[in-house]
């Protein structure tokens, strides 16, 4: 059987102080594009507020109507969240299916999300999504009650469909809650595990299709780990939604982890910044992030102010930060380049890796001491841990014992410290 394609017009009201208008329609227009939604016609209004019955005005509702039918369109998509009210008025009259940019976000999310927790976490956002919007439906599940007298059974069967189907999703949502929690705890323990460790955390953050899963890819192609350890990139709005988490091992035996999180996007849901909270917090517990930003993108500075604002949304404050500007090819900016916290980068072409590295270890391992240690023969073990666990820049054997002269982390040389030899 022919699949049948969704052919959409798209409905969007500028208020007067937004200035990111154009920039958040078109993002629409690929959101629909990432479902394989073909956007057949376009509707905009300029209004001082969106009308709170219609979210358009009355007037305009004819004309969306017109429109629909002329492009043989079967799906209408709101450029903003509508309320429950709005939905049901807009459905009765425009007599097709109407559906918002939140859930049309929330449909990318379910289709993308791979892992267990995903799934659990998008799931959990639609169900609190549809949960008031059931309330909406209660008008015309009344209608289909049939009976005549008596006001309480013209309540009808709808009515108490209705109320099942309310409890159902209030027990799924508490079931989901549980389950979340526990994976919750989990992370929590690896956390400490990490921090036990005393491995350090880099957590990559930033707009969808910002570049994050490419330069991760880069980077470990860069210290030669294997293919398998690739996280997935395509060129499309969330690609990645699973907590990647790999470790960096450098030529000097120093090593850190690398994380790469869900990307942001303007207006993204609520209940989905709420569901994917425990994912976002792994980089709250960095020790640094890096903020990739699509330079080539003239509304660069806007998604950089939405990243933000999500991740403070989410707790995540205070972590020292290192400002990635990807794509510097296309934006045709001079590259590799750096100026203060800001690196310029290409991390298709790979230029700028080497460099990024370098600022990263001057964050992450600004605890590093190098000293002289000299360890007496019956303790190989000490030398060998060394060996695994640190930078060994010379070794010698003298009368006393093995002579070595190292660079190591701060909590080493404590544990070490008997031994710290003057030359």
């Amino acid at each position: 059987m022919e699949e049948l394609v969704e052919k959409a017009i798209v409905v969007a009201v500028k208020l007067q102080k937004d200035e990111h208008f154009d920039y958040e329609l078109e993002e629409l227009y690929n959101l629909a594009e990432a479902l394989n939604v073909e956007v057949v016609g376009e509707m905009t209004q300029n209004l001082e507020r969106v009308t709170s019955s219609h979210y358009v005005g009355t007037g305009k509702v004819e004309e969306i109507k017109n429109l629909f039918d002329a492009m043989d369109a079967n799906l209408v998509i709101f450029n903003d969240e509508l309320s429950p009210s709005q939905i049901r008025n807009l459905e009765r009259d425009l007599e097709c299916k109407v559906i918002d940019r939140t859930m049309l976000i929330l449909d990318i999310f379910a289709r993308r999300a791979k892992s267990n927790e995903a799934q659990m976490q998008v799931e959990l956002a639609q169900l609190q999504y549809m949960l008031p919007r059931l309330v909406g439906l209660r008008a015309s599940l009344g209608r289909q009650g049939g009976g005549t007298g008596g006001g309480f059974k013209n309540r009808g069967a709808g009515e108490t469909k209705l109320e099942l189907d309310r409890r159902k999703i209030e027990d799924q949502i508490s079931k989901l809650k549980k389950e979340l929690e526990l994976i919750k705890d989990q992370r929590e323990t690896q956390r400490k595990q990490r921090k036990k460790n005393n491995i350090p955390v880099v957590s990559l953050v930033g707009y969808t299709n910002a570049g994050k899963s490419t330069i991760m890819n880069q980077l470990l192609n860069k210290v030669g780990q294997e293919q398998s350890k690739q996280v997935f990139e395509k060129d499309m709005l969330f690609a990645t939604l699973e907590t990647s988490v790999r470790q960096i091992k450098l030529s000097d035996q120093k090593e850190f982890l690398l994380t790469d999180t869900v990307g942001f996007v303007s207006k993204l849901p609520h209940h989905l910044v709420k569901a994917f909270r425990s994912t976002l917090e792994e980089a709250r517990d960095a020790n640094l992030l890096l903020h990739v930003v699509d330079v080539s993108n003239e509304e660069h500075r806007y998604m950089m102010d939405v990243t933000n604002h999500t991740l403070l949304d989410v707790g995540v404050e205070d972590v020292p930060t290192i400002y990635v500007y990807n794509k510097s090819d296309l934006a045709e900016l001079k590259y590799p380049y750096i100026s203060g916290n800001n690196i310029w980068i290409s991390a298709k072409e790979g230029k700028g890796l080497d460099e990024l590295l370098e600022i990263i270890k001057k964050y992450i391992f600004s605890d590093y001491v190098q000293c002289n240690l000299l360890i007496p023969f019956d303790r190989g073990d000490i030398v060998s841990y060394l060996n695994e666990n640190a930078s060994v820049k010379s070794t010698s054997y003298e009368e006393e014992g093995t002579l070595v002269h190292v660079e190591l982390k701060k909590s080493d040389y404590n544990r070490f410290e008997e031994y710290v030899y003057q030359l």
